[in-house]
C-alpha cells in the first residue's frame, strides 16, 4: 500500500462537488515548499490536487481556504492531461495547521487576535468546540 504525507499551503478555496452517484467530494490544491537551492534561489513549489470524500469533505470544505496550512496523508495518484502530469492525493487523514480564514479574520479586526484566537469581546473558548481547527480527521 502506498502512503503519501505532505505539508503545505492550500492554493485556492476548496470546491465541493457531487459525483453522478451522489458522493460528495471537496477538491483543493496544495503547494509544498521545496526550499532553496545551493545558490540561495527559491525552488518552485510542488503542487498536488487533493480530494476529500464524503461527510468529511462536506464538513471541512468551508475551512479549506486559500492560505490555510495543512498536513495530509493519503494515497498518491497521478494523471496526464495535454502532455502535462498532475500529482494528486486521495486524502485519508488531514490536519488543519492554521492560516487562511484565521489570518484574514485577524487582519479585519473582527474580534480575533493573532493566530485566530478570540480577543476581548470575541467568542469564548467554549464556542470553539464546533470548529475543527487543529483537529485530525480520519476515515
Amino acid at each position: 500500500m502506498q502512503q503519501l504525507t505532505i505539508a503545505g499551503t492550500i492554493g485556492k478555496d476548496a470546491e465541493l462537488r457531487n459525483t453522478q452517484a451522489g458522493d460528495a467530494v471537496a477538491g483543493f490544491s496544495v503547494a509544498v515548499d521545496n526550499g532553496k537551492d545551493t545558490s540561495g534561489n527559491k525552488r518552485d513549489a510542488t503542487w498536488f490536487d487533493a480530494s476529500l470524500w464524503g461527510k468529511r469533505g462536506t464538513g471541512l470544505a468551508p475551512y479549506l481556504t486559500k492560505g490555510t496550512r495543512v498536513a495530509i496523508t493519503g494515497r498518491p495518484q497521478a494523471r496526464e492531461h495535454n502532455g502535462k502530469v498532475y500529482l494528486g492525493v486521495n486524502v485519508d487523514q488531514i490536519t488543519l495547521l492554521g492560516g487562511g480564514q484565521d489570518r484574514q479574520q485577524a487582519q479585519s479586526g473582527d474580534g480575533y487576535g493573532a493566530g485566530g484566537r478570540p480577543s476581548d469581546g470575541g467568542m469564548q473558548d467554549d464556542d470553539l468546540s464546533d470548529i475543527p481547527f487543529n483537529a485530525e480527521w480520519r476515515v
